[in-house]
């Protein structure tokens, strides 16, 4: 089945209706695994102007970044930063109308494809099962895994002891659809988000792998957030 980018919110909505099915049969028919090989992890981010408050404006300038990063070196493979603009100022549940475009261009011109991407947005963790993530890997072909700071409509305590590892789950209803993780200790957990081809628990496990330790946020997010920040940063520089 092809995926697209609706260009407004009725057409999102009824999309994300039949792809939130579509994506929690996936994760039954064909999940995700680790490659036997070293993992290539994907990031992307996008920045919008310094002091953009609000829900934005359709229109607005960005710039976005993905990057591809070798989890046995710690290195990074491959890096695209671009300048552009979105379509759409940002809604709740609607997050795909304002940055999907831009976010699944930067990723599909990578020269390395990653194994999974890392995106800085819910996935099944959404009302309609559906959110960017899971819509960025559907669109792309490629396996996704949510990252954020706090759940959109899961609820579940956050793991009892700040320890590097420690998890709990995040549910809608009797649903597990994320997870809270303690990539660093003594720091608020993240929520690892199941996305497209990867359950709850499997999104654990590559926020975890893909974090050092050293920071909070998993390295190829990380690195993605860096470059499209310092893009911003020169771009305001040089007007």
């Amino acid at each position: 089945m092809t995926w697209s980018w609706p260009a407004d919110a009725a057409t999102v909505v009824a999309l994300q209706e039949r792809l939130g099915a579509e994506a929690a049969a996936q994760r039954i028919a064909d999940p995700w695994r680790p490659p036997p090989s070293s993992l290539l992890a994907g990031g992307c981010f996008i920045a919008y102007p310094t002091g953009t408050t609000g829900v934005g404006s359709a229109g607005d300038r960005a710039w976005v970044a993905a990057v591809t990063w070798r989890a046995d070196t710690g290195t990074i493979v491959d890096e695209v930063v671009e300048a552009t603009t979105v379509p759409a100022p940002y809604a709740p549940g609607l997050l795909a109308l304002r940055e999907g475009v831009a976010l699944a261009a930067a990723v599909a011109a990578l020269d390395r494809v990653p194994d999974l991407l890392l995106v800085d947005a819910t996935g099944a963790d959404h009302p309609r099962r559906a959110g960017l993530a899971v819509h960025l890997g559907a669109v792309l072909g490629i396996a996704t895994v949510g990252v954020t700071h706090r759940p959109l409509v899961a609820r579940g305590a956050t793991p009892s002891v700040s320890v590097r590892g420690a998890t709990s789950a995040l549910r809608v209803d009797a649903e597990e659809v994320a997870r809270w993780v303690c990539t660093r200790a003594r720091t608020r957990a993240l929520v690892a988000h199941a996305g497209w081809r990867t359950d709850a628990a499997t999104a654990a496990d590559v926020v975890l792998a893909t974090s050092t330790g050293a920071g909070r946020t998993p390295v190829p997010l990380a690195l993605a957030r860096t470059a499209a920040r310092t893009a911003r940063a020169r771009a305001a520089a040089s007007t």
